[in-house]
């Protein structure tokens, strides 16, 4: 029967990943407004499901089968250890990802996303669901500061989805894009600036900006060594390397006037919002700092903090996170052989923005827009590296 075929059991593992697919987007949708849903995970169990019998569904060969056990069950063990599922979740999503015709799903992301989002600024416009804009103290000493939300109850979350689109468009019409297109997109950048206030967010949406303009007018780069390197450099050491030193430095307190290299600590810190102070004052464990990293991580760290790099290893633990990052050197190297710069520059964008918000690093897989991205290069990476093998055999 066809459903016993190779391509047969193909097609139903790319439906039940897009199944699954769907139901993570409408999920984390749902979450960015400020409506409730209580059932978050069922739901995570659901996915996790489909996702898990779309990989069992699906033909591999037998050293993949080996590849696949040995994932599953080393996230398997930091789930029982940190007592999050999250690792599980995100490994059999990106393995279902396998066979998907990246560039439709890609576009199927982006539109659901922007169309998801448009409601939920809509429905706050119109006074249905809710807050337009939010007056408090954001950290620079003025408790009536008025900023933007458009129903996503926070301006940085506001900021987030849009930098998120952004990126979703750059992947997918970048190479292709007309420059008064970038110019609309530079109007966007500036604009939700004004709204949000979001300076550093702001900064790093202008870098994108820049880089994706030169990627598109400078083809010739795309297979330049030099600029992969470079990027794997940044992504992750240097993110990691300036995260690690937040968390060193967090402990410090404030007005240590004798503490080396203070002021230049207290001005990144300023910039950055109080966001290094935080990791060790912004709740009573000092969840973030450095005296709470741990080769793996308690059981449901659940404490919330904005450096997302941090925010990586102090849920999960120190050997998850370089694994990890060793992974996302991986996917650079893939990302080379494809001559495929602009995955790279969605990859070095977010790596840095990760540094300071933890947007990417979250319960919900709708949030991460590499993830199919890296499921259809890596398991083919993969698969090539043992087809190699065995021919060589």
């Amino acid at each position: 029967m066809d459903y016993l075929t190779v391509e047969g059991r193909k097609r139903i593992s790319n439906r039940l990943f897009y199944l699954a697919l769907v139901i993570e987007l409408v999920l984390m949708i749902v979450e960015k407004s400020e409506l409730y849903f209580s059932f978050e995970s069922y739901v995570f169990r659901l996915t996790f499901m489909l996702t898990l019998l779309a990989v069992f569904i699906n033909h591999h060969e037998k050293k993949e089968w080996v590849i696949i056990a040995c994932i599953l069950l080393f996230t398997f063990i930091c789930y029982k250890i940190t007592g999050r599922n999250e690792l599980l979740r995100y490994a059999t999503f990106v393995m279902a990802a396998r066979d998907i015709n990246l560039g439709k799903t890609m576009k199927f992301v982006f539109y659901t996303c922007l169309s998801g989002f448009s409601l939920i600024a809509i429905l706050s416009i119109l006074g249905i669901v809710g807050r337009v804009y939010v007056i408090q103290d954001y950290g620079r000493g003025n408790v009536n500061e008025l900023r933007y939300v458009l129903g996503f109850g926070h301006p940085n979350a506001l900021w987030g989805c849009v930098y998120a689109l952004i990126l979703m468009w750059l992947w997918i019409y970048g190479s292709k894009a007309k420059l008064w297109m970038y110019a609309v997109l530079l109007a966007i950048i500036c604009g939700m600036y004004q709204l949000t206030t979001s300076r550093t967010a702001f900064l790093i949406g202008i870098a994108t900006f820049i880089l994706a303009l030169i990627v598109r007018y400078v083809p010739l780069i795309s297979g330049k060594k030099i600029f992969y390197i470079l990027t794997g450099i940044v992504t992750p050491f240097m993110c990691v390397a300036f995260s690690t030193w937040g968390a060193i430095v967090s402990p410090v307190p404030r007005y240590e006037f004798h503490y080396p290299h203070y002021k230049q600590i207290e001005a990144i810190d300023e910039l950055l919002n109080n966001r290094i102070h935080d990791l060790y004052r912004g709740n009573e464990k000092h969840a973030g700092s450095i005296g709470t990293w741990k080769l793996f991580s308690d059981r449901m760290s659940e404490e919330y903090f904005d450096m997302g790099w941090v925010r990586l290893i102090y849920w999960y633990g120190i050997i998850p996170a370089a694994l990890i990052c060793i992974l996302l050197i991986v996917f650079i190297y893939v990302c080379y052989k494809r001559r495929d710069l602009w995955s790279v520059l969605l990859l070095l964008s977010m790596s840095i923005y990760t540094v300071i918000e933890a947007t990417f690093v979250s319960v919900y897989i709708g949030r991460n827009l590499m993830l199919p991205i890296m499921g259809v290069y890596l398991c083919s990476f993969s698969e090539r590296m043992i087809n190699k093998n065995v021919s060589k055999d």
